[in-house]
C-alpha cells in the first residue's frame, strides 16, 4: 500500500484492519492514534516504515499498523530495531515498548541504544505497572504503591528513564501524555525527524490496575522552559522533575552512528570471503 499521490498521507493509511484488544480506557488507544497521525505528518509511506516491539500491552502496536512490523521477545525490541536500521538505513524505524519491557528486562539494551545513537526512535508507553501480566510493580512503580503482589509497596526507588537516557547519550529526549493526542503526534514526528537515537516517554494510564491514574490528566503540565541542547542544563532540569512535565526536554547534536562496513552488507561473496580459512 502507498499513500495517495499527490495527496499527503492520511492517518488511515497507517491503520491495519486488526482490532485492538486493550482494556477499555487504556491510554494506548490514544497512543495508536498519535502514532498514525505522526506517521501521516512525516509523509513516509507505510512500506518505507517499520515498527518493532518487544512484549507487553504496548508492544501490540505493530499489529495495528500497516507498516512493516516485528513483534519480538521480551526486552529485545531495541536490538532488533537497531539491527534493522543499520542494515536498511533507507527505512524509517520506530520501536515501541512499555516500562516493564523497556526498563526491566530490556534495561541493558536501553542504555546501549542511547549510547550507540543509531538513527531511530524509541517510544515507551509508561503506566508504572505491568498491565499484561496482571499488575505487579514495574521499575517505575512508586515505592509505596500497594498491590497484591507487593503488599505495602516495593520500597524501591523508581527508575528515572529520562535521566538515564540523557546520561547514556540519547540525542532527543521528550515526554508526552497519551490524552494529548495532537501534542503527542507532533512530538513523535519531531523525534522521528531528529537525527540519532530519539527517546519519547508517553504517560499512558492503565485504569484497570492503576485506577488512580485517571487523575494524571490534571497533573501533567507543559515544561516551563524551552528545550535545550546543553546536556548539563537538561540534567539539572530532569533531576528536579516530578515525572509530569511534558514537552521536548533535550535536543542533542551528536552525529548518528553508521558503521563504515554497512555498504558491504548485501555482498554475499564478500561476507563468505571473510570466513575463508
Amino acid at each position: 500500500m502507498t499513500c495517495a499521490t499527490p495527496l499527503p498521507c492520511r492517518p488511515a493509511d497507517f491503520r491495519s484492519d486488526v482490532k485492538p484488544i486493550w482494556c477499555p480506557g487504556c491510554g494506548d488507544y490514544h497512543v495508536l492514534m498519535a502514532f498514525t497521525r505522526a506517521f501521516a505528518e512525516i509523509g513516509v509511506p507505510p512500506e518505507r516504515m517499520a515498527v518493532v516491539s518487544g512484549i507487553g500491552c504496548s508492544s501490540r502496536i505493530p499489529a495495528y499498523t500497516r507498516c512493516y512490523g516485528f513483534h519480538g521477545v521480551h526486552g529485545r525490541g531495541l536490538a532488533v530495531a537497531a539491527g534493522l536500521k543499520l542494515a536498511r538505513p533507507d527505512l524509517t524505524v520506530v520501536a515501541a515498548s512499555g516500562d516493564g519491557d523497556g526498563y526491566s528486562i530490556g534495561g541493558n539494551h536501553f542504555l546501549h541504544a542511547c549510547r550507540r545513537n543509531v538513527d531511530f526512535t524509541y517510544i515507551v508507553m509508561d503506566n508504572h505497572i505491568y498491565g499484561m501480566t496482571k499488575g505487579q510493580p514495574s521499575p517505575t512503580t512508586e515505592p509505596d504503591f500497594d498491590t497484591a503482589l507487593a503488599p505495602g509497596g516495593t520500597g524501591l526507588r523508581p527508575f528515572h528513564p529520562l535521566v538515564v537516557a540523557l546520561a547514556s547519550g540519547a540525542n532527543f529526549v521528550a515526554r508526552t501524555f497519551s490524552g494529548n493526542i495532537g501534542e503527542t503526534a507532533s512530538i513523535i514526528a519531531e523525534a522521528i525527524r531528529h537525527p540519532g537515537f530519539s527517546f519519547v516517554e508517553i504517560l499512558s494510564p492503565c485504569v484497570t490496575f492503576r485506577p488512580d491514574q485517571k487523575g494524571w490528566k490534571d497533573m501533567v503540565r507543559p515544561a516551563p522552559v524551552k528545550a535545550t541542547d546543553d546536556p548539563a542544563r537538561a540534567a539539572r532540569r530532569l533531576m528536579t522533575d516530578d515525572g509530569f512535565v511534558l514537552g521536548v526536554l533535550y535536543r542533542g547534536n551528536r552525529r548518528p552512528y553508521q558503521p563504515l562496513e554497512a555498504s558491504r552488507a548485501g555482498d554475499l561473496r564478500t561476507v563468505e570471503g571473510d570466513f575463508e580459512l
